[in-house]
């Protein structure tokens, strides 16, 4: 082929009608040529094959449509069968503009469902790729999670439909002591409520009862049920507050039954169509004095030659790590010269014997170059040398059937990281084999037989003593919640005294694990057998043993039973941190995968986000394979599901195309212009069609329905995040589409202010906090809840002031705004609404070390409620300008806040104090749940925030929940910490001013 750019990548890109000219390969032989569409569905170019081939030879020896499917080469340089024909051709995109027309084989049910879970699964990680893992841990685990999903599936499907409706429907619920002070005071209500009438069928009369009946809210996938006070659903508690009539309707029970019949339908299909699958074929049993392994070379694979690189020798170390503890003492290969293919050849014995290494031991190995330093003037003193990490890589001693390995082993390594050896890694290899180093190295045969960590009831070795005058020191260790390392007099405490622990003081069990000796198999059984008779302890305390410094299976398994007992609501609360501590699991096969499978597929709301949690991560190399496979086993469990997130996922890729399209727009022509071209780009029918009757990734209760056009726009920030408005029966909504930005730290932080919520609602203190949704759904994408009725407190100054440069000094601009949205008796409410929310974020934002907070990330809606946005910053990272931090308070509190809070008069001490005293007791609540938030933090190591990557990072929040210290000195703190924030809040109102003049003058 000459030389030029092949493909019909740019025709693909292309909106409307336009026509391709297609060729088609009948299985008869017979050859077709006509244009279609790129916006027409495979279904109607296999009709269009149809009516062109009638008038073709051997068009009788065709058979049915539906016994063929068309293939083609896509984009990627693959064969690709297109069992979803309801695909649009632009969707397809294909390589070169020729279909071929074959014989079905297999299940037509079988494939659809399969083609679709890996479309849902993006990033080319396809069925075939996990077939060609050649595996056996993959094929065991795909196995077992299919059963195990749909066997979970078909379970749900006999359920009564009252308790189906608890998976399908879940109740959004406020906690009960806020609810029970709410309804001391509510007066008598108004609702309106319709009546969904059943389908008329000729059968005897039967006598209807109440319980036949469910309360629906209008426009939403949304029910009210169950043995609840009507005001604890957040939809009525919502409509209390703000003075809305609540619009329900009544639904009878069999229009729940016929939608659970039409779901259980094709998960029936689905298992009668599944072919009995062959097991994988069992591994061949190989494996391991002291221990020991071989490091014999590295195969250059990468695209730089080491022999280009900057250093003249190479060197391997290798460390035995069980979670961040080091076994023995880390061991280090000679020095080989640099060449394409370097040769060690070389054992490296470790200190540790084969018995005592753990079950979780984990080798870690780094690959590293050494750079001599040569001096200007020559001296007596040899060179000195440094070492330059180049790559890491670590796998598990013992394989996932409990065999310590044996043989050969290829390791595709990783990019380097800042220390050489890296514990908290992954044990996956690099999938990107073409651009990294293969590290060989062979694990001896210790035995001529396999060896196998032993069974439990093998280990179990107990003893028992206690030391009675040593209580008091004991007291003392398990009462330190600021611990971050112990003396070794600390460990042998705590270590005689494990007995007295585990009965006295449970929830101390994370401290026993890290000072227990794991590399002695005699103080690793009798951990294991205290583990076997520990109390559970409440999920506050055990999801802290989730972290990788606490890799032992008994310890994780122990975990698992703890949080069993969560309710589905507070699971949800910390479902973002069970994802990323699968990061952390050394096999596939693991409880916490069991049990967040289970879960999701006992409750739709929970199988939802753990979908988008996981499916947000697909691009990261490191964990692809381990989601991929949770993800396929989910769907294999929720076929119904697996339409409505199709769905979810084109109107995302749409989003995200608009979004490229205003990006390039916006370069060349006027924000009006450019945002005309977007409205006429979204009046597109493929827009139309993608963009609408969606349900909301952000609340799957709700579905997006028409969307305004005339009504969407695009932000002026660096990465014009798309504004999208839509309309619904009975309401607008509005929803935000970043591509470019990480979501996941706004994330994260939402997540803490929705806990903060709950925590002070369930102690009877609702701060009218407003933790909009937030979701991250791929690579720097995501969506973001527009929070309607509201405006900014920088818009709202410059619009009731005469000048721009001093807007940020009126301090009545606040107070008349919510003077002219709320008239008359309404502005009492505002003000309280107001003072409430400021108390709430004043704590929150102090607790979480919230940074870059100006007039452009405060909003106030027009009910009162304050609220902030983007959470660029926090645990203490502030910006600076020069080296000079520019927030120097430590929340934000100013005098135009004081102002509207008493009432705008300046002698109101009255409303002031009861501010501080709202203050000061949302304080005390999250002093007391103080370890939550830190548990909660620490798992989140594993997502690789650039502001959250260490421990050291996590001492900003222990400092300020004052970890450690009585409630008394907590509050004394905060009170100076108050008192500050008043003090100083004119230099807030100075960083406000420069904030506005510098986007002014963009």
């Amino acid at each position: 082929m000459p030389p030029g750019v092949y493909g019909m990548q740019d025709v693909w890109e292309r909106e409307g009608r336009q026509q391709v000219n297609m060729e088609f390969l009948l299985p008869t032989g017979i050859y077709l040529n006509f244009p279609v569409a790129c916006s027409d569905t495979i279904s109607t170019i296999k009709k269009m094959v149809w009516k062109n081939a009638r008038n073709e030879p051997l068009f009788s020896a065709l058979s049915d449509p539906d016994a063929y499917v068309f293939t083609c080469i896509n984009m990627t340089a693959e064969r690709e069968e297109l069992e979803d024909e309801q695909r649009r051709m632009r969707d397809v995109r294909l390589f070169l503009p020729i279909l071929r027309l074959v014989a079905r084989e297999g299940d037509r049910v079988e494939k659809l469902i399969t083609t679709q879970i890996s479309l849902l699964i993006g990033k080319g990680l396809c069925h075939h790729e996990f077939d060609s893992q050649k595996n056996h841990e993959v094929n065991e685990f795909r196995t077992k999670m299919r059963t195990f999903c749909e066997e979970r599936a078909q379970v749900r499907q006999m359920l009564p439909w009252d308790q189906w409706m608890e998976y399908n429907f879940t109740c959004d619920l406020e906690p009960c002591s806020v609810v029970a002070q709410s309804g001391k005071s509510s007066p008598g209500y108004a609702f309106h409520i319709f009546t969904l009438k059943k389908s008329t069928v000729f059968r005897s009369a039967k006598q209807e009862k109440p319980e036949d009946y469910t309360l629906q809210i209008n426009g939403r996938w949304e029910f009210i049920y169950g043995k609840y006070p009507l005001c604890q659903f957040k939809y009525i508690f919502t409509c209390l507050h703000g003075g809305i009539t609540p619009h329900l309707t009544m639904v009878h029970h069999s229009v729940i039954i016929k939608y659970q019949e039409e779901q259980g339908g094709l998960s029936n299909q689905v298992s009668r169509s599944r072919a009995q699958s062959k097991p994988p074929p069992l591994p061949l049993k190989r494996v391991r004095r002291h221990f020991y392994t071989g490091t014999r070379s590295v195969i250059n694979r990468g695209t730089t030659s080491l022999q280009s690189l900057s250093f003249s020798q190479l060197v391997v170390q290798a460390g035995l790590f069980h979670g961040s503890e080091l076994l023995c003492k880390v061991v280090t290969s000679n020095e080989v010269s640099v060449c394409s293919e370097p040769v060690w050849d070389q054992k490296l014995v470790f200190d540790i014997s084969v018995s005592d290494l753990p079950r979780m031991s984990r080798l870690c190995i780094a690959l590293y170059g050494v750079i001599e330093k040569t001096k200007k003037r020559p001296t007596k003193k040899k060179n000195k040398s440094s070492d330059c990490p180049l790559a890491w890589v670590n796998t598990m001693v013992f394989d996932y059937k409990d065999q310590l390995k044996t043989g050969e082993f290829s390791l595709s390594t990783w990019p380097s990281v800042p220390d050489l050896l890296n514990p908290m890694g992954t044990v996956e290899k690099n999938p990107n084999i073409d651009s990294t180093a293969g590290l060989l190295i062979r694990f001896p045969n210790i035995r001529p037989h396999p060896l196998y960590y032993p069974p439990i009831e093998k280990t179990l070795i107990l003893t028992n003593g206690t030391v009675f005058f040593q209580h008091l020191k004991l007291r003392e260790i398990v009462d330190n919640k600021n611990y971050t390392e112990f003396f070794e007099d600390e460990k042998e405490l705590l270590w005689k005294l494990r007995e007295e622990v585990r009965q006295r003081y449970p929830e101390s069990l994370p401290k026993l694990l890290l000072i227990t000796k794991w590399n002695k198999h005699e103080d690793v059984a009798q951990m294991v057998g205290l583990l076997q008779k520990w109390p559970e302890l409440p999920a506050i305390h055990a999801l802290e043993l989730l972290d990788y410094s606490f890799p032992d299976p008994h310890a994780r398994s122990f975990t698992i039973r703890c949080l069993r007992k969560l309710r589905d609501d507070e699971l949800f609360q910390y479902l973002l941190q069970l994802v990323q501590v699968l990061k952390y699991e050394s096999y596939l096969d693991c409880d916490l995968t069991c049990f967040l499978l289970e879960r999701a597929l006992a409750n739709k709301k929970i199988g939802h986000f753990l979908f988008w949690h996981l499916r947000s991560e697909m691009h990261v190399s490191s964990v692809s394979l381990r989601f991929g496979l949770i993800l396929e086993a989910f769907c294999r469990g929720s076929i119904f599901h697996i339409k409505n997130l199709m769905k979810q996922n084109e109107a995302l890729n749409k989003m995200k195309a608009l979004n490229d399209f205003v990006k390039s727009g916006s370069q060349k022509a006027t924000r009006i212009q450019t945002t005309e071209d977007m409205k006429v780009c979204i009046k597109q029918d493929t827009y139309m069609e993608a963009l609408s009757d969606v349900v909301s990734p952000l609340n799957p209760s709700i579905v997006l329905c028409e969307l305004c056009a005339d009504k969407c726009k695009f932000m002026d920030s660096k990465m014009k995040p798309l504004w999208l408005m839509y309309k619904n029966k009975y309401d607008t909504l509005g929803i935000i589409f970043k591509n470019g930005d990480d979501l996941r730290q706004d994330m994260l932080t939402l997540q803490m202010i929705q806990l903060m919520d709950v925590l002070w609602k369930t102690e009877g203190l609702d701060l009218r906090m407003l933790p909009y949704g937030c979701l991250s759904t791929g690579n720097k994408t995501g969506l973001i809840e527009v929070v309607k009725n509201s405006d900014t407190i920088a818009n709202i100054q410059r619009n009731n002031s005469n000048s721009a440069a001093t807007a940020a000094f009126n301090k009545d601009a606040l107070l008349n705004w919510l003077k002219s949205k709320n008239p008359g008796d309404k502005l009492d409410q505002a003000i309280e609404e107001f003072t409430l929310s400021c108390a709430g974020y004043c704590v929150a934002t102090y607790v979480l070390g919230i940074g870059d907070r100006h007039s452009d990330n405060i909003m106030i809606r027009e009910t009162g409620q304050l609220f902030h946005i983007d959470f660029g910053h926090f645990l203490g990272n502030f910006k600076s300008k020069f080296g000079i931090n520019r927030e120097r308070v430590p929340f934000i509190l100013t005098y135009d806040f004081v102002h509207v809070i008493q009432e705008g008069r300046t002698n109101n001490s009255e409303k002031f104090e009861r501010f501080r005293e709202c203050c000061e007791q949302a304080y005390k609540i999250l002093c007391r749940n103080g370890t939550l938030f830190v548990n909660l933090f620490a798992l989140m190591k594993a997502a690789g925030l650039p502001e959250l990557s260490s421990s050291k990072d996590i001492q900003y929040l222990k400092d300020s929940l004052a970890l450690g210290k009585s409630e008394e000195e907590a509050l004394k703190n905060f009170k100076v910490k108050f008192n500050e924030a008043l003090r100083e809040s004119w230099k807030t109102k100075v960083n406000w001013m420069m904030h506005t003049f510098a986007k002014d003058n963009r």
